[in-house]
């Protein structure tokens, strides 16, 4: 599963409560304890001494104990499901027959439980040759206890059939950051009365399958499956495996018929129904297919374009073939994450709806990459129990970086990494655990920075410590032996053991089953010209966090080449004589920050300016040159830096350079030459945020001479580009009446980079009249561009007098109330605070948060309404 990320998203504020109770083990004898009664009976005054409780932290190992999150019991294995489903959409139920072909898994079993969430069970029978014997059930709303007729042992093979009715939207599990929601399958604009297609998806991780058809919901559960659909003949439906066949109804319907004949995880199990528009592919001699609503058609050729590449680089560099039968990817309205790995059949949330346009700017190749890599690592091979979770998230996160490290290039992927890095480290300020973690309060904890990004960068470092030819033939090593299988953390390890013949306990330990990360000061010496003396010391909390043995490495520059060393951390505070030589350039280490940790060295402005000239990693560059800027050189030494780092082969480079000019140059530094550098930037540069970032500087410089540029960028393909170019246009002095024109021409754009300089023009200048246009947009738009507009729509109707603000307050209400997204549910509640002074807007901001169900949005909720509480 990818999370959905929204880097818009103001920071966090999680408001913990921590609750103690203390409660005496003395027994009560008539309302006394036993103590006090016996000091009652004493003839004598005596003194009372306090023995020490010789064991003081067995309530807390107890409690630790009670809360282990065992591995679920296989006590049958389940073989295949057979579904017969209908939907009934007015009433946003399903209706289903299921025959579970299953067997006990050792020991004898008089009794069969299956996960059903939410269902009416009608009936259940064994299937006994040509017979149907009636089976006594026990149902509490969650599971079915189905009572069977006798004794059954291993060798013994049941089929289990049961008529039920499952209501997905009577759930009372609330979401949680990863899946936002809990129902499992989703009807979506069932009456058919929103302006949005009528859809019917499902997303069944972790155990929401159950919330449409009985299963054992666990992952350590495999299962093959045939399901037939019967839906409107209009409608397609997509779901694992093949499609067998399509029957047509003379009542307007028809049943689908698809067969999944490969095992997997029940969790992985998925439709998703509606009228899609199928754009068709091919790898080798399997089915790719790219499922999006009709009219972006193109969009979706482009967006999933790399599919087929994928499947090839990820399959030679696993050396296994992709193992499913096809590959679909649909994308969805309402979903309730980023994405979802179900086999053969891929969902995604309704950002990956684009037009030709703007799949011109498409960057989703991340989550694409995301998704199919877990049809090795998730699908093919799953994770036990959602304790062991990196086993799957882990993967599919460095799957990420695999991709951009081959088709971007090593720097865009170093970058991709650092972000994931930065992610998990801004987790760890509230919160430290293991990777691997027996204790949780909730399964959906699981899907946190830890389990993706701290595990990315994990494997990031292990792949760096073995090499890839060791790392890769261990991967496919685990993938081979245990495919169509379960596993644990040790599966894993073993595997690298077995294919390295090496002890990696050490590098398990502390990684996958300790809590924290290295706090690493680094100093170096370089008083003797021959052999620099590299200092490095732990200073990470010791209690709670291990003392790390860290393999790293040395980039010594001289003599226009780079020596690469390798070096082990493995004490509190350790030296390393580099022997480096006389004459060297530039030594850096750790440079391509490999090294999951926070470091802090003590380099002056020559360090930083020989990182910035010799080293060889884009991201190295890129830290050299914001120190450089930001903190160490004056005004004079910064521009011929500037003009160096504008001709960078790394993008980031060169677009950090564009946004530091303002700040780190005088204007009169900035002569015909580099003004002319920056214009050709801003119509050449490879990289569209580079020329975004150019159009946004010569808009700062001279905004009037450069309008003829503006205007002809306003027109360029990019939404990137063009974006730029207009909110260069529209933030000029002046010009009220060229820039209405502007906004008439381009008032039916809908893209959200166009949308935002519009919106910012008709609120700064005041513009009445125009609440039709924001309504109208703010109708229209969806996932992250919904997020984005929300503020400017808010803004404007707070702010123009006579615009319609009820009926923005309105709007607003029903988005915080009721969005099926927490993120836009959070942002328009965040909005309704410029309102918060007219008469009822407190009182229904209160109302909204009281019935808030994620406990994220509403600690965010409680940060924006505390003060205002207080006032009152």
């Amino acid at each position: 599963m990818q999370r959905y990320r929204n880097n818009g998203l103001v920071a966090a504020f999680i408001f913990g409560l921590l609750f103690s109770c203390k409660t005496s083990n003395a027994p009560v004898v008539d309302g006394e304890s036993a103590i006090g009664a016996a000091m009652t009976e004493s003839k004598g005054i005596r003194e009372v001494l306090a023995t020490p409780d010789p064991n003081p932290d067995l309530g807390k190992l107890e409690m630790k104990m009670q809360g282990y999150r065992e591995t679920p019991e296989r006590k049958f294995d389940l073989i295949h499901t057979s579904l017969d489903l209908s939907f009934d959409y007015a009433n946003q139920r399903v209706h289903g027959t299921a025959l579970l072909r299953m067997k006990p898994y050792f020991f004898e079993q008089s009794q069969v439980s299956l996960d059903a969430k939410d269902f009416e069970i009608h009936d259940s029978w064994l299937v006994n040759g040509q017979e149907q014997r009636p089976l006594n059930f026990r149902y509490d709303g969650k599971r079915v206890d189905l009572f069977l007729p006798g004794n059954y042992s291993s060798s013994d093979t049941l089929l289990i059939g049961l008529r039920y009715t499952a209501k997905p939207e009577e759930t009372t599990q609330a979401g949680g950051r990863a899946v936002t929601d809990t129902k499992g399958l989703y009807f979506i604009n069932p009456t058919g009365t929103e302006d949005k297609p009528r859809q019917i998806w499902t997303q069944g991780e972790t155990s929401f399958s159950s919330k449409w058809f009985p299963t054992i919901d666990h992952p350590n559960e495999r299962q093959t499956h045939d399901i037939r659909f019967r839906i409107d003949s209009a409608d397609l439906t997509i779901s694992n495996g093949r499609l067998l066949s399509q029957t047509s109804h003379a009542d307007g319907t028809r049943t689908d018929h698809w067969e999944m004949d490969l095992p997997h995880a029940p969790y992985l199990t998925a439709v998703a129904v509606g009228d899609f528009a199928k754009v068709s592919d091919k790898w080798r001699d399997v089915e790719v297919n790219y499922y999006v609503e009709r009219g972006f058609e193109k969009g979706a050729a482009r967006v999933f374009q790399h599919t087929p590449e994928m499947l090839t680089f990820f399959s030679e560099l696993l050396g296994v073939d992709y193992p499913w039968q096809k590959y679909d990817q649909v994308v969805v309205r309402d979903f309730v994450s980023g994405a979802m790995e179900n086999t053969t059949v891929s969902i995604f949330m309704e950002s990956l709806n684009l037009d030709e346009r703007e799949a011109l700017d498409s960057d989703w190749d991340y989550i694409i990459a995301h998704e199919l890599f877990h049809q090795w690592f998730g699908n093919l091979v799953t994770t036990e129990s959602w304790s062991n979770l990196p086993l799957n998230e882990s993967f599919a996160d460095y799957s990420e970086y695999l991709w951009f490290e081959y088709k971007e290039g090593k720097d865009k992927a170093d970058m991709h990494h650092l972000a994931a890095m930065e992610q998990y480290l801004d987790e760890s300020l509230e919160k430290q655990v293991d990777l691997i973690r027996f204790h949780y309060e909730h399964e959906d904890d699981m899907f946190d920075s830890h389990s993706y990004a701290k595990g990315g960068r994990v494997l990031h470092m292990l792949r760096r410590h073995l090499g890839d030819e060791a790392f890769f033939a261990s991967l496919r090593h685990y993938l081979t032996k245990h495919a169509y299988s379960s596993v644990e953390i040790h599966d894993l390890r073993l595997a690298f053991e077995q294919v390295t013949g090496r002890d990696l306990n050490w590098f398990f330990n502390q990684w996958f089953l300790a809590s924290g990360h290295p706090i690493l000061d680094i100093k170096l010496d370089t008083r003797n010209p021959e052999s620099y003396l590299l200092t490095i010391s732990q200073k990470q909390d010791f209690q709670t966090t291990p003392l790390y043995r860290i393999p790293f490495k040395v980039n010594l520059y001289k003599d226009g080449g780079v020596e690469e060393r390798e070096f082990v951390l493995e004490q509190g505070t350790q030296q390393f004589a580099l022997e480096n030589g006389a004459a060297v350039d530039a030594v850096i280490v750790d440079e391509d920050m490999v090294l999951l940790a926070e470091k802090r060295s003590y380099r002056g402005a020559e360090a930083f300016k020989r990182q910035f000239t010799f080293a060889k990693s884009g991201v190295a560059r890129l830290e050299a040159l914001d120190s450089l800027t930001a903190a160490f050189l004056d005004v004079e030494d910064r521009k011929p830096l500037i003009l160096e780092a504008l001709e960078d082969s790394f993008s980031e480079v060169r677009g950090l350079a564009l946004t530091r000019m303002p700040q780190a140059m005088s204007q009169e530094q900035v002569d015909e030459a580099l003004s002319a550098k920056i214009l050709r930037l801003a119509e050449e540069d490879p990289s569209h945020e580079v020329r975004a970032s150019a159009i946004g500087l010569l808009g700062e410089l001279d905004g009037e001479r450069y309008a003829g540029v503006f205007q002809r960028l306003v027109q360029n393909p990019s939404y990137v580009v063009a974006g730029a170019a207009l909110t260069a246009m529209m933030d000029r002095p002046g010009g009220v009446e060229a820039k209405m024109r502007m906004f008439e021409t381009l008032k039916e754009e809908r893209n959200i980079r166009m949308v935002v300089p519009l919106a910012d023009f008709l609120t700064s200048e005041a513009k009445v009249g125009y609440d039709y246009w924001f309504n109208s947009k703010l109708d229209a738009m969806t996932g992250e561009s919904l997020y984005y507009f929300i503020g400017y729509y808010g803004d404007y109707f707070a702010s123009v007098q006579g615009s319609d603000k009820a009926g923005a307050i309105n709007r607003l209400m029903g988005l915080a109330g009721g969005h099926p997204a927490n993120y836009i549910r959070l942002t328009a509640f965040q909005s309704l605070f410029g309102f918060i002074d007219e008469e009822g807007v407190l009182e229904q901001v209160v109302k909204i948060h009281a019935e808030e169900s994620d406990e994220l949005v509403r600690n965010y909720q409680q940060f924006f309404l505390e003060p205002y509480l207080e006032e009152n």
